[in-house]
């Protein structure tokens, strides 16, 4: 019902054929850009704050360029790029060129090409915080392009460590700092190459014979065991080298697809899919810690670079983020929906006939079906009870077996969003009266004060929504009781690997344990976890514990939930409201894949993500809301 925003997406195209092998074989030189295009708009889900595309060119000439840009803030940052770019090149004019003028003149006509989109999670807006990102030098070898979804938590770190080299960053930014700690290990490359070849070979010779010889498994090698935290790394140099380095936990994705004429990287596996047209089993997983590099030549390697770690891999992808269309992450949404129903029926008290089951929003749906199907298994028990029952007792007939066979779930589309209301012009009370009109209800589906009504959402986080639009929204039905379910657990941790929740103050579940504890006088427990906290960030990251954990310590999960019921149901609701979520027993049986659950257990993956969760909590009691723990 809360829109959360996640990092990025990227999507990589190399072309491993001459520019007019693809002229010929698909009719226009712009096939590679409109493949780039389909894996950006395919993947518009993960980011709509802005985007960008990148087109590195392997054979200009020199006093032309080629390496080209383009980038875009807003929800339509991909159509206003593709149609910058386009109108640069006539069509038919340049698919009439000889060949090498197109190789050598034409902008964004290339074998290399980047693409990007982003939702920032540390508050940083712009056009300057919009990937790709450019690191210009006259030596083509030294050019270096990168975007990626990531987010570090010891960016500090990485920044002190550079400038101690001598570098000068223009911006404060983990894109920069990543680009520039790059930089650095290549220019470390180029001048190993030039001190070894300069005696042997003659300029030019000598600048082409280091671009051929760009070891970037090294490069990788020498700049990323510094970083700390969830990353897929793309990049490519302006001689032609291109890379995607995915972190040691795997806790952001990346998929590739190789064949004899294209590599092509994207965040996920159904969108190479649908666009390349191949199928799931050509589509492979780049293994956490490994790299995927393309070099000048075109030669391929999949390597290991940080070695492959515990398997963290971020559950919210699959329950959130990523494409549902995925075989994997369709059948573990369903999962995950019929996981919730033990503690649904414990909800409605059995009671299926007088109850109505809903979802809201439209990403829950899949949840929502697995949760019907499993609602169905237990009506069908309740069926073959009923059955066997009126058998015993000699009562049985085909009358009473088809009133019996005739019960059934009562599902109903209950809400409808009026994506035409805006609540922006309004301040205050007027804003939350506004907010709760951004859904129009379905009347005459539910029996007034008689039956439940039950909804499903993929996640509740801050329930802000669901406080001052949807529990007031529904109970305009007039339902006996409302209960909302979440198919993911808690979040009661901000995570720091890419997903927009880094407050503690901001969580639903922990405003709730914080009320637990004030209202059963134990609130000695907030100063004394403040101290542990002050008394650990003196300590080496390697050697911090999550002492946010005592917070929660002292109560179920059932008490939390009960909690955040009390806390945001709004006044005057006339219906009983419970909040049902999903337990990390049936969050990790349903999703076996990605055990990653820090945001729900607060086991971090890395030192960083415990450094920042302790900094969270001492900025929350302190008060400094409005500062991120970065």
């Amino acid at each position: 019902m809360e829109q959360l925003k996640h990092e990025c997406g990227v999507a990589m195209i190399r072309l491993r054929k001459p520019l007019e092998y693809y002229r010929r074989k698909y009719g226009s030189y712009s096939w590679a850009l409109n493949k780039l295009y389909l894996l950006m708009e395919k993947q518009h889900n993960r980011g709509q704050e802005g985007a960008g595309v990148g087109v590195v060119k392997l054979h200009s000439v020199p006093g032309h360029e080629y390496v080209f840009r383009e980038r875009a803030l807003g929800a339509n940052a991909i159509t206003e790029i593709f149609s910058a770019i386009m109108p640069q090149f006539d069509r038919d004019h340049i698919d009439s060129m000889p060949p090498e003028e197109v190789e050598a003149y034409t902008p964004f006509v290339g074998e290399i090409y980047m693409g990007h989109l982003r939702y920032s999670t540390t508050g940083k807006s712009g056009i300057s915080y919009v990937h790709p990102f450019l690191r210009r030098n006259n030596w083509r070898s030294r050019n270096l392009m990168m975007c990626g979804n990531f987010n570090m938590t010891n960016v500090d770190e990485i920044f002190r460590s550079i400038v101690r080299k001598g570098q000068h960053p223009r911006i404060y930014s983990d894109t920069i700092v990543l680009l520039e700690q790059l930089g650095y290990a290549l220019d470390k490359e180029n001048h190993r190459l030039y001190r070894e070849l300069r005696d042997k070979i003659e300029d030019p010779e000598l600048g082409i014979a280091i671009e051929d010889n760009i070891n970037i498994r090294e490069v990788l090698r020498n700049a990323s065991p510094a970083w700390d935290g969830g990353f897929v790394i793309c990049g490519a140099t302006g001689s032609g080298d291109m890379f995607a380095l995915r972190d040691s936990h795997g806790i952001r994705p990346a998929f590739y697809y190789i064949d004899d004429e294209v590599v092509v990287l994207a965040s996920e596996r159904p969108v190479i899919q649908t666009v390349m047209n191949v199928r799931r089993t050509q589509v492979s997983e780049l293994a956490p810690g490994s790299a995927l590099i393309v070099s000048k030549q075109g030669e391929i390697q999949v390597t290991d670079i940080l070695g492959e770690a515990e398997n963290r891999r971020c559950s919210f992808e699959r329950i959130y983020f990523s494409r549902g269309s995925d075989a994997d992450i369709y059948r573990e949404r369903k999962e995950l929906g019929r996981a919730v129903v033990p503690d649904v029926m414990k909800a409605i008290d059995g009671d299926l006939p007088h109850s109505v089951f809903s979802f809201i929003p439209n990403t829950a749906e899949v949840a929502f079906i697995g949760m019907v199907e499993g609602l169905e298994n237990q009506l069908n028990k309740i069926k073959t009870y009923r059955i066997c029952d009126l058998a015993r007792r000699g009562t049985l007939t085909p009358e009473t077996v088809k009133q019996i066979m005739d019960m059934k779930l009562r599902v109903e589309k209950v809400a409808i969003k009026d994506i035409k209301l805006r609540t922006f012009i309004a301040e205050g009370n007027s804003r939350n009266d506004l907010a709760a009109h951004v859904y129009d209800v379905t009347y005459g589906c539910i029996a007034n004060n008689i039956d439940n009504l039950v909804v499903i959402d993929d996640s509740i986080v801050r329930g802000t929504t669901l406080k001052q639009s949807i529990i007031a929204m529904l109970d305009r039905l007039h339902p006996r009781k409302i209960v909302v379910v979440s198919s993911s657990p808690q979040v009661r941790y901000p995570d720091y690997y890419g997903i927009d929740m880094s407050r503690m103050g901001e969580f639903a579940a922990f405003r709730a344990a914080v009320a637990l504890l004030k209202d059963r006088g134990m609130e000695n427990i907030l100063q004394e976890t403040y101290e542990r906290c002050l008394e650990q960030s003196k300590l080496p990251a390697a050697q911090q514990v999550n002492c946010v954990k005592a917070i929660y310590a002292p109560f179920t999960d059932a008490d939390i939930s009960r909690k955040m019921a009390e806390m945001l149901t709004p006044e005057g609701t006339d219906a009983r409201v419970e909040i049902v979520y999903q337990t990390l027993a049936g969050l990790h049986s349903a999703v076996k894949s990605c055990p990653g659950d820090w945001y729900f257990s607060g086991d971090y993956p890395t030192p960083g993500g415990t450094r920042l969760v302790n900094l969270a909590y001492i900025n929350y009691y302190e008060g400094n809301t409005a500062k991120r723990a970065e």
